[in-house]
């Protein structure tokens, strides 16, 4: 990877063809590894100082099991998204279980969700016969587990055990915290695992570094992206094959009253996550769509006795009962999320495009709390609350206490569907842009596939190449260079920039050592 400190211009000479992203988050990033690979000069702009920092994240949605909402054909596409991506970055993986509890005030009945589990489970046997190498989740018939109320109240009786090796052992304090008198039985236990941000930054970042055609820009600002070679203009069905990106670079007094800066592409994506429709509005491309601003809150607790699984408790989005979600960090460190809008969601959270612009206008106070930092006073109410909230059903939760920090951003979501989940990208191939719009993190690996295939269709790359079967067989080349402490390493220097504590970017149980090391050799 080059981090660019200097000007391209249209008179640099290049031989392969170049293409453009714009946003580095989980998509422009990955699609950035995805095409470096390829050996096109791929221009990653990213206007923050680091990569992949932005709307919360705490775990692989491998199968959608938080969402009962969406179909069962959406939970079998995120399983497979979310095995090809823990794939690419394994480091990122702390390898623990979640815990889904129906509350006793629900509508819903666990055994609700039996179906879809083992819909899932068949999925899942299905992907490890077309490759080994997808065995990353445990064995099929671990995928998910029951327990009853008796076996919670014989495992609450048991001595808890710091570091847990088997499911009962993780339960253990399941059924020494969780208010038993105030969910249905069984509680279910599912192998989704824990997805850590810093580490996902750390690898895309050192994976990119592995690609002489990778160039890097953080701390940039696209101003703005004109058509340099463009067809009938005035048409609606006009073509454009050059793109001209000028930036603006920000790190430097000197640099924020300089010149833009300017460089032209052969192909542009727009990977700029809640932003995405300030470059669709500049690239004359009309799209219905929603930004929705998210927070998870950071708590540290003392009392856990160990480690313990994610402990979901369902519940109806958006209302004051909304879902409860403990996400356990190493050191005693918790990520909350409470799906209602006095926690995780906001009153005015959620806003759509107009027929004047494709880009949502989140309200200014959020834009403040993106940009900025969240203002002490509402940060310290809502953890305040978050804490509270998941104290109802595990009571001892009361003793947590605030570190003064959040996960926050604006999510993006196609079209007007509130609750759509799985999205990956849209193609626009007279004028050679395509925008990533995935909801889900897991996604950007299947939208990163779509665009080469569209790049292959366009003559701009030869989709079959020794480079491009090597991603399906997942052999990227910076996990052969790299290990899990060196992305500690890496992590824990995000974290610390970010006002986050170091251990939260650290994993309890990295993948790496507990399941790839038992996968075929060329997977090393």
């Amino acid at each position: 990877m080059t981090t660019m400190t200097h000007s391209l211009t249209k008179n640099h000479v290049h031989s392969t063809k170049r293409v453009g992203i714009l946003g580095g988050g989980t998509a422009g990033a990955t699609i950035a590894i995805r095409l470096a690979a390829l050996g096109l000069d791929t221009y990653l702009f990213e206007k923050n100082k680091s990569l992949i920092d932005g709307p919360p994240m705490c775990h692989l949605h491998a199968g959608g099991n938080l969402y009962r909402e969406i179909p069962d054909e959406d939970c079998v596409a995120l399983l497979k998204q979310c095995i090809d991506i823990l794939r690419l970055y394994p480091y990122t993986i702390d390898v623990r279980p979640t815990v889904f509890a129906v509350p006793t005030r629900d509508e819903g009945l666990p055994e609700d969700l039996l179906p879809r589990l083992d819909i899932l489970t068949e999925a899942y046997r299905d992907l490890i016969a077309q490759d080994a190498n997808n065995k990353v989740l445990g064995d099929p018939e671990d995928y998910y587990q029951l327990y009853s109320h008796e076996q919670l109240i014989e495992l609450s009786e048991r001595h808890q055990v710091a570091v847990p090796s088997t499911v009962d052992e993780w339960m253990i304090p399941v059924a020494k915290y969780l208010d038993l008198n105030k969910v249905k039985f069984p509680l279910i236990v599912v192998q989704e695992y824990g997805w850590n941000i810093f580490r996902l930054a750390a690898s895309a970042q050192l994976a990119l570094e592995g690609y002489e055609h990778a160039h890097v820009f953080t701390d940039t600002q696209v101003k703005q992206v004109m058509p340099v070679d463009c067809e009938n203009c005035s048409n609606a069905d006009h073509h454009v094959t050059k793109w001209r990106i000028d930036y603006q670079q920000t790190f430097s007094q000197q640099a924020t009253h300089a010149e833009p800066e300017s460089i032209e592409v052969d192909y542009l994506i727009n990977a700029c996550g809640f932003r995405t429709g300030v470059i669709d509005d500049m690239v004359g491309v009309k799209v219905t769509r929603m930004v929705e601003f998210k927070s998870s809150y950071i708590t540290h607790w003392d009392n856990a006795g160990g480690q313990i699984p994610e402990i979901i408790v369902y519940g109806s989005r958006g209302t004051p009962e909304g879902m409860a979600q403990l996400t356990p960090y190493p050191g005693g460190y918790f990520q909350i999320h409470g799906m209602s809008k006095f926690i995780t969601l906001f009153d005015d959270g959620l806003v759509a495009s107009s027929k004047d612009s494709a880009q949502p206008k989140l309200p200014p106070q959020y834009v403040h709390y993106i940009e900025d930092g969240w203002d002490k006073a509402p940060l310290q109410a809502r953890s305040q609350q978050a804490i509270d909230y998941v104290a109802e059903f595990v009571p001892t939760f009361h003793s947590a206490r605030t570190v003064g920090n959040a996960l926050y951003g604006g999510q993006q979501i196609p079209g007007q569907d509130d609750t759509l989940r799985v999205a990956d990208v849209s193609l626009y191939s007279n004028i050679r842009y395509a925008r990533a719009e995935n909801v889900k993190a897991s996604s950007t690996l299947i939208a990163a596939d779509q665009i080469v295939d569209e790049l292959t269709t366009l003559g701009l790359i030869d989709n079959d190449t020794p480079a491009n079967r090597n991603r399906y067989a997942h052999e990227w080349p910076y996990l052969v260079h790299n290990d899990s402490l060196i992305i500690d390493e890496v992590a824990r220097v995000l974290a610390e920039e970010r006002g986050f504590p170091l251990a939260m970017a650290n994993v309890n149980h990295g993948i790496r050592e507990k399941t790839l090391d038992d996968l075929s050799p060329d997977e090393a």
